[in-house]
């Protein structure tokens, strides 16, 4: 994953500024306040956690899903194959993308569509492909190395998955397109956004159908971890704001309002911002952490990613949260 823009501080400077002046504050805290009200009726989805835990694990059991990798490989067919025995029209996309050092990406995104007459349509995303490179590991002799990835790209995926089991079982009355974006993680730490998200990149440019336009999309980004927290993050906010609000209003409807803290975090170059760019409101839950050196959970980018830091109840309150607003709808 990614790299954090700006910290919350200069987010909040940056926030306090666009909406000086603007008459209508008190009405949207209203407003915001009777949204909360009204979704207390709402019932909470039933998201089972350990069935999300067997999904992530079964992507680390094929080693770093690298792009290029054997296990990239494999993995990627058994995503397909998931989504396919729980019902989902699979479509994929493959293409060859240049990545910023020269290396040539096999790149796979796969999208599994959902009730797919409905007209009104939400799209949820995450990344399923590894980094190369631990080069954030405390030791340097790491660096080389390539990163599990539990938390940072098969969390999501994991949450995604077992949101695919339920709408099996149960539809919802929209329509709901999963896509597993390739190729994310491969990107440069030199202030170059565009070197990451590169399956999101080229969906934005050659999208699965023609004209698709769903109401929002709901990015997860590292979402397994102990301790997440998930503040509201800033392009999230800027572009999609009524769908922060009803997510973190679920979220403390559900009883996750510590782990969804209703305060501005900073901003994540991520799949999001190129969905936002494409025209698709589109806001992203991740994991951030103000105290350590890179604003993100203590393992990201080092090879101490793995299955012995996620944590069930995370993945639980994130798939509770995403699964009640589907079916909500």
């Amino acid at each position: 994953m990614k790299r954090l823009i700006f910290s919350i501080s200069i987010a909040l400077s940056l926030i306090t500024l666009s909406i000086a002046g603007c008459s209508s504050a008190a009405k949207s805290n209203q407003n915001a306040a009777e949204a909360e009200s009204a979704d207390a009726a709402m019932p909470a989805a039933d998201f089972n956690a350990d069935s999300a835990y067997a999904f992530v694990e079964a992507q680390c059991a094929f080693g770093p899903r690298v792009p290029g990798s054997d296990a990239h490989s494999r993995c990627g067919d058994y995503l397909v194959h998931q989504l396919k025995k729980y019902g989902a029209i699979v479509t994929e996309q493959k293409a060859k993308l240049k990545a910023f050092d020269g290396t040539t990406l096999n790149m796979r995104n796969i999208i599994a569509s959902y009730n797919p007459n409905a007209e009104k349509r939400i799209l949820l995303l995450a990344h399923w492909d590894c980094r190369p490179w631990a080069d954030s590991d405390a030791d340097p002799a790491n660096h080389a190395l390539p990163v599990m990835g539990a938390n940072d790209g098969a969390s999501g995926v994991g949450v995604l998955l077992e949101i695919a089991r339920a709408l099996h079982a149960r539809q919802a009355q929209v329509g709901v397109d999963i896509m597993l974006v390739d190729d994310e993680d491969w990107g440069n730490h030199d202030g170059n956004e565009e070197s990451w998200a590169l399956g999101s990149q080229y969906w934005t440019k050659n999208m699965h159908i023609k004209g698709y336009r769903p109401a929002f999309g709901i990015l997860l980004d590292m979402v397994g971890a102990y301790g997440a927290k998930f503040y509201q993050e800033y392009y999230s906010t800027a572009y999609a704001q009524s769908v922060v609000t009803e997510v973190w209003n679920i979220a403390h409807r559900l009883g996750y309002g510590a782990m969804f803290p209703k305060e501005q975090g900073g901003g994540i170059t991520d799949d999001h911002v190129f969905v936002n760019r494409a025209g698709i409101p589109c806001i992203d839950i991740i994991d951030m952490r103000p105290g350590t050196e890179h604003g993100f959970f203590p393992h990201w980018h080092t090879t101490a990613d793995t299955m012995q830091n996620i944590d069930p109840a995370t993945l639980k309150a994130v798939g509770s949260v995403v699964l009640t607003l589907i079916y909500s709808m």
